[in-house]
């Protein structure tokens, strides 16, 4: 309780220092009856010895929730972390508030002490089945409106903020494009999708398509 109470003191310190500009880090201790060396270490951003776990834990209690809460959202997403990520991001929080970095060990101990977390060998799924390079493909969609086919510079006000954008005048057909390319740069003939006049279901009921 005693801890508690002496926090509180602190913070009203801190408060009134950053309130009054006349009343300084000697005064405000005397007045508030707290340590002025801790009043001053805690002005200078150092965290309070009860927001740390242990001396070996170089986060805080929240820090670490949301360290355990970023690696559980990534891992559900299917982007498993490294240990050497779990670091780096560790690092990247006690750099914003002026710590020091977190030693080698620091991760695999991190996750040892957390239920929630555990290594696995992360399996190279290309290997166990096979998987060619030529077999990875990514495409892209792109729409584009029939008949323009490149910028035009325009008339517009002078205090106008970004480009200018023409309003579609409804006349012009619009069209898209599919692209698709593989990881060793082949590509597959751009396929493009226009407005037919009549809707025809044989064309994907019978026309062979997967």
């Amino acid at each position: 309780m005693e801890i508690q109470t002496q926090e509180a003191r602190i913070i009203l310190a801190i408060e009134a220092i950053r309130t009054s500009k006349k009343l300084s880090c000697r005064s405000a201790a005397k007045l508030y009856n707290i340590p002025r060396a801790t009043l001053g270490h805690r002005m200078a951003g150092r965290t309070p010895r009860r927001e740390l776990k242990a001396n070996c834990h170089k986060l805080t209690e929240l820090e670490e929730t949301v360290l355990l809460q970023y690696i559980l959202d990534m891992d559900t997403r299917g982007f498993a972390l490294r240990l050497a990520s779990v670091e780096d991001m560790a690092n990247y929080i006690l750099e914003s508030r002026g710590g020091r970095r977190v030693g080698k060990l620091w991760a695999h101990r991190f996750v040892q002490r957390r239920l929630d977390l555990k290594t696995r060998f992360n399996r190279n799924m290309q290997a166990k089945y096979g998987i060619q390079d030529c077999d990875f493909y990514n495409f892209d969609e792109t729409g584009f409106m029939m008949g323009i086919i490149s910028p035009a510079i325009v008339v517009t006000r002078a205090d106008r903020c970004g480009r200018g954008k023409a309003v579609q005048p409804g006349n012009r057909e619009w069209a898209t494009a599919i692209v698709c390319i593989n990881s060793e740069g082949q590509s597959i003939p751009p396929f493009l999708v226009v407005q037919g006049k009549n809707h025809l279901a044989s064309w994907y009921t019978e026309g062979g398509l997967p």
